[in-house]
């Protein structure tokens, strides 16, 4: 069965990941880390996708991004792998695709999803045990969002606007989301939903998806079309 398109909605956030080939490294050092956030910034720039949250781990990215188009995302992804991976491939001696593949991404209703998926993707070097607090590493933006530093890739979501009508308010909120800890039900939704590429959100959500995009945004029903009772085709038949 041939796989789906992939699934952007303009000005909707989406979890992206981006996973390096054979889970080899696609990090060694601080210059590498740095380099990718500089093309990762104008690459956001340049094609108008909005950055939320991000964390480069040793050897994958995850993104939370708002594209204003349906292009701007895959467009930006493609950008930011023909500077990296030359550079990349150049400074260590080795040649070929760095990446696992396309970049994996969903879609995701804000009102629900924005938050857990952020504390997800800056948590990640937390459960990697790479540092006992989020908001210590140093290629997150979980920093910005606690006010330990401003971080100039980053646009903050209305959500996380809601969070309070101060920037103090609003930091001190998400830290105290920060410290909940994450139930491995929401860990298991957020990972299966980008691992996929399904819309992550209420019924609701997901239908007003479909009807936007005029396709399926989520699995289909398992097994054949349930068969009419007896009594049902005697039914229609008395009826004509």
């Amino acid at each position: 069965m041939a796989r789906l398109p992939r699934l952007v909605i303009p000005e909707q956030p989406h979890h992206i990941i981006q996973q390096g080939i054979d889970h080899q490294s696609i990090f060694r050092d601080d210059e590498d880390y740095a380099a990718f956030l500089k093309w990762l910034r104008e690459g956001a720039r340049q094609f108008k996708v909005a950055l939320h949250a991000y964390v480069l781990m040793p050897d994958h990215v995850h993104l939370l991004a708002s594209p204003s188009d349906a292009a701007g995302l895959g467009k930006m992804m493609q950008w930011i792998g023909r500077y990296y991976v030359p550079y990349f491939n150049q400074k260590y001696q080795r040649a070929g695709t760095l990446w696992q593949g396309r970049f994996r991404a969903n879609v995701l209703d804000p009102d629900r999803y924005l938050l857990p998926c952020s504390r997800y993707i800056e948590l990640n070097p937390v459960r990697a045990g790479l540092v006992s607090e989020p908001g210590a590493y140093a290629w997150s933006s979980c920093a910005h969002h606690i006010g330990a530093q401003s971080d100039p890739y980053i646009t903050d979501h209305t959500v996380y606007w809601h969070l309070g009508n101060t920037p103090f308010e609003r930091e001190a909120s998400y830290k105290a989301l920060m410290e909940q800890v994450l139930t491995d039900a929401e860990m298991q939704i957020i990972q299966g939903a980008v691992r996929k590429g399904w819309a992550l959100g209420s019924e609701q959500y997901k239908s007003a998806l479909e009807r936007q995009s005029n396709r399926r945004v989520r699995p289909a029903m398992r097994g054949r079309p349930r068969k009419p009772a007896s009594n049902e085709i005697n039914k229609v038949d008395r009826n004509g």
